[in-house]
């Protein structure tokens, strides 16, 4: 993330027929041809042909009935999910169950009930497909008396490379996330935001298919964060996959459309902002309307079930009107704005983003469908 950042071009991945899909950035490949010759790294291909070949071809994540228990705390719970090849923020608050279901993509937990299979195997047992994922975690670097550099190769060396080679994929990170000048430092003198840099450092190193990145913008200052935005709107326009946890909404808007709401270990709807609003077609919303007669036009709706409150400006040119049911409010919006009184100069409803669709569906999963004035 320093100058120049970009995904490295030293790490050619082999050739693969590509077809792209429109579906929130989504692609589907079927491999070609496998020729170790075209890999500068050919310790790559100590992973099996076999997983190889499928990597492209399986769903990117197959989740099927996972729970996980913590005694009698449930992490996540009857969690279903087939995503394909992409790129995907998982977002809810602190506590959501985002962290766990990290870990179980990771084969770091085990399910307690269900499936998890990432690329096709089992990351619990088919150690093998580790290589292709690369975890950026939310916890700190522990090891405070070693430098970035020793770091960095042990972690891509884990993965069976060879030290010469671990080391140069190391040194190659490194630059990337702007860590070149600081690599041979203790990493105990390092501010929070420079080992976050060298947590992604060791995240792709070894130039995996999927990664996950758990808070990653934790520590990074605006220059960090704008940099390592445009490193993984790269990284995904190089075919990679990415799943990005955060619970800073906009930060996840800026990289990827796709996303995954959870809360209370469930997740709660998967798709874009405007897919999740339409989704909530029908369930309660604020509209701000504003013009001349709304007294008028709120006269005409004041024995609707569906209206909940109403808070006019000072000046009665512009209301605020919650209802339970939005469709049924734009119907009679339609009726009442004939009215020869009636002026409407704006209608607005909820902002499309990813915050006011999490806001929405929080509301309705936990049952509130009456709002308050």
């Amino acid at each position: 993330m320093g100058t120049g950042l970009s995904v490295p071009r030293a790490w050619p991945r082999p050739a693969m027929g590509v077809r792209i899909t429109a579906r929130l950035g989504h692609r589907t490949a079927t491999p070609v041809c496998v020729d170790c010759r075209h890999c500068r790294f050919a310790t790559v291909h100590l992973l099996s042909h076999s997983v190889e070949a499928g990597l492209m071809s399986e769903l990117l994540l197959d989740l099927q009935k996972v729970s996980r228990f913590y005694k009698t705390v449930i992490g996540v719970g009857d969690i279903d999910l087939q995503l394909e090849p992409g790129a995907y923020g998982l977002i809810g608050p602190n506590g959501a169950g985002k962290t766990t279901l990290l870990n179980l993509i990771t084969g770091m937990l085990a399910p307690s009930i269900g499936t998890v299979r990432v690329l096709g195997a089992d990351p619990q047992r088919e150690r093998a497909i580790l290589r292709e994922i690369g975890l950026c975690p939310a916890t700190d670097i522990l090891f405070p008396n070693v430098n970035a550099i020793q770091w960095v190769q042990y972690q891509t060396a884990l993965h069976g490379f060879p030290t010469s080679t671990a080391h140069s994929m190391a040194i190659k990170a490194l630059e990337i996330v702007g860590m070149s000048q600081e690599m041979h430092r203790p990493i105990g003198s390092y501010s929070l935001g420079m080992r976050q840099r060298v947590k992604v450092a060791q995240a792709i190193a070894h130039d995996p298919h999927l990664l996950i990145l758990d808070e990653p913008f934790n520590g990074l200052d605006p220059i960090g964060r704008y940099e390592l935005s445009e490193f993984l709107r790269e990284w995904i326009a190089t075919g990679h996959s990415l799943v990005l946890a955060s619970h800073i909404l906009h930060e996840v808007e800026e990289i990827t459309t796709a996303f995954l709401l959870i809360h209370g270990g469930r997740i709660l709807a998967t798709g874009d902002a405007s897919e999740v609003n339409s989704m909530l077609s029908g369930f309660p919303a604020e509209i701000e309307v504003a013009g001349r007669g709304l007294d008028t036009l709120v006269r005409n709706m004041l024995q609707q079930p569906w209206l909940t409150g109403i808070q006019f400006s000072a000046n009665r040119d512009c209301a605020k009107i919650r209802v339970a049911d939005n469709q049924e409010f734009y119907t009679a919006l339609r009726d009442a704005a004939n009215h020869p009184e009636v002026n409407l100069q704006s209608v607005r409803s909820s902002d499309g983003s990813l915050q006011s669709a999490f806001d929405r569906l929080l509301t309705v999963h936990r049952g509130e469908t009456r709002t308050q004035l």
